[in-house]
């Protein structure tokens, strides 16, 4: 049976809506198959190491070393391991969970987790150069890139899923004060939301408003919050030695890795809003954004440069979202390239190997979702599970590596991509691909220890 061309799993029986029925429980030793995933004529796939436990990125140095981000969700203990000449190193471990990624200049390994940027030097010393980021809510601050101008620049999520901490955010007892942050002043419109007060049972009622803590709502329309340096959802430089941090941009939700191409523009992967929580917003998408510095990027009230308020985000059943802020900061631009939602877009690189496919042209691995019903053991596969390439003259989006089935290995027991999590050209010219491990559908934060794997393509 074929699903868009693609070769169906035998075990599986195909339901409507990219739907499956799971017949027989995943074997919890992961299963690799090369030939389970479909790449474009020319091209092949290898495994080119396993055994790992939640690989969350990685990077070449100039000897072709390779460094890898074990990111310690399965472990608990993050570490930076190297991979040279066949063997496997830990370099460095204990850091905060989670790591988010890992970079490397001139002997210096830049090490970005919870809340801290690390460096470790070549004598293998080790000094937190940023510590107090605000990475205590859903989303951490993420792997740091190098500028031209001598300069690191790295992503910082937001608390919540849409500027309202809520049940959702299950971080309230142990961060109760936390909040998102502005960027810049701003107004809001004196919206608050309802939910079961969990930290003052007696209360019964909580109520919250925008960019405050659980259980504080917004006294008055047009009341004002101070913008911060270190904002939620925003693009952030310093120096080489972590000095002089500048807020550049903000007004994303969770901008996981950013780059700079060939004409030294910087580039970042968006992860847009969840259909959860006190203010849930349905089907916005993930972006690709070309950064102008100064900018606010929408959130928490845009997606795709377009409000909220438009009838397409509300969720079935549900309210239709309002504007959280009275007065826009500034016109939020729309995106390079628009993914499915739900893709979770993660780490991407650019090709400069023209042996490869056309230079310039980004390569971008989706970790992608599932929804599991247990009581019938429908899986829905949303989108994502795939390694995405955008044409960077056009920002079209097209599937270049995909499970043959179209679900991931763990749905099905194949050999394929699991949650592809970054992607790396290396000194070979071939791609290499971080695969996070296996999971269990019925607690999909349990990853199960020794089944991440590196996947690397290369030209036939």
């Amino acid at each position: 049976m074929e699903l868009g061309g693609l070769e169906l799993n035998n075990e599986f029986e195909l339901m409507p809506n990219n739907d499956i029925h799971l017949q027989q429980f995943r074997n919890p030793e992961r299963y690799f198959n090369p030939d389970d995933i479909s790449v474009p004529p020319g091209y092949q796939i290898e495994v080119f190491a396993q055994g790992l436990d939640t690989p969350i990125g990685l990077v070449f140095t100039e000897n072709g070393d390779m460094l890898i981000a074990d990111s310690g969700s399965a472990s608990g203990n993050p570490k930076i391991t190297r991979l040279s000449n066949d063997n496997f190193e830990v370099v460095a471990e204990g850091f905060n969970v989670p790591i988010t990624g890992v970079n490397y200049r001139n002997g210096d390994i830049y090490v970005s987790h919870k809340g801290v940027i690390t460096v470790i030097k070549s004598n293998g010393t080790r000094q937190d150069i940023i510590s107090g980021l605000p990475s205590y809510g859903d989303y951490s601050n993420n792997q740091v890139t190098f500028g031209q101008d001598g300069k690191i620049y790295f992503g910082q999520g937001t608390a919540t899923n849409s500027g309202v901490v809520g049940l959702d955010n299950d971080w309230i007892p142990e961060h109760p004060y936390f909040r998102d942050s502005p960027g810049n002043y701003i107004m809001l419109n004196g919206l608050n939301f309802q939910t079961k007060n969990i930290l003052i049972p007696a209360d019964k009622t909580a109520y919250t408003g925008a960019f405050s803590q659980f259980g504080i709502p917004n006294r008055q329309l047009y009341e004002v919050v101070k913008g911060e340096i270190r904002a939620s959802g925003s693009v952030l430089q310093a120096n080489l030695d972590g000095s002089d941090l500048r807020l550049i941009a903000w007004g994303f939700r969770n901008p996981v890795q950013m780059k700079f191409d060939q004409f030294n523009r910087l580039f970042i992967s968006n992860q847009g809003f969840d259909n959860r929580g006190s203010r849930p917003i349905a089907n916005a998408s993930d972006e690709f954004h070309l950064l102008a510095p100064g900018t606010w990027y929408g959130w928490p009230d845009y997606t795709e440069g377009e409000a909220v308020t438009q009838p397409r985000y509300t969720p079935e059943g549900g309210n239709q979202p309002e504007l959280l802020l009275a007065s826009l900061p500034s016109v939020p631009p729309r995106p390079f390239a628009i993914f499915p939602p739900s893709s979770h877009v993660m780490g991407f690189d650019f090709n400069t190997n023209p042996d490869f496919g056309v230079v310039g042209d980004v390569y971008i691995a989706e970790y992608g979702s599932i929804q599991y019903d247990p009581s019938s053991g429908i899986i829905h596969s949303n989108a994502g599970h795939r390694v995405t390439k955008i044409d960077m003259n056009t920002g079209q989006i097209t599937t270049f590596a995909i499970n043959k089935t179209g679900f991931p290995a763990f749905t099905t027991m194949g050999g394929g991509f699991g949650s592809p999590t970054d992607i790396v050209f290396g000194p070979d010219g071939a791609m290499y691909i971080t695969d996070y491990t296996s999971t269990l559908l019925e607690s999909p934060e349990i990853f199960l220890p020794n089944t991440g794997v590196i996947w690397k393509i290369s030209r036939t």
